[in-house]
């Protein structure tokens, strides 16, 4: 079972086109996401203008690692975000207590 999550939501730019924005996403995700340790997904949700992605790793030590990875932004994270309105993002953290399939 999975037991760490990462959760940010945020606001895309105005004027942002959406199938832009999502290959983006989906290059970042190939080229750096999944291949850091303990990647297990990352799902993006969308509610109206407010967009949330969830990625979860299989510790809270893989994805400690990941966000220290990431304070060094990769091409393809510099990408992405350049779609995103950053003061609009919120970050929270989860170890999964439990888990209903």
């Amino acid at each position: 079972m999975s037991n760490a999550v990462y959760y940010v939501s945020y606001k895309l730019k105005k004027n942002t086109i959406t199938a832009d924005f999502l290959l983006a996403s989906e290059k970042l995700n190939d080229e750096h996401i999944s291949k850091q340790k303990g990647y297990v997904s990352w799902k993006q949700l969308v509610d109206g203008e407010t967009w949330a992605d969830i990625c979860t790793f299989e510790t809270m030590d893989d994805l400690n690692n990941f966000l220290e990875v990431s304070k060094t932004p990769c091409e393809a994270a510099l990408a992405f975000y350049s779609f995103i309105n950053l003061p609009s993002c919120k970050s929270h953290y989860f170890s999964v207590e439990r888990s209903y399939e």
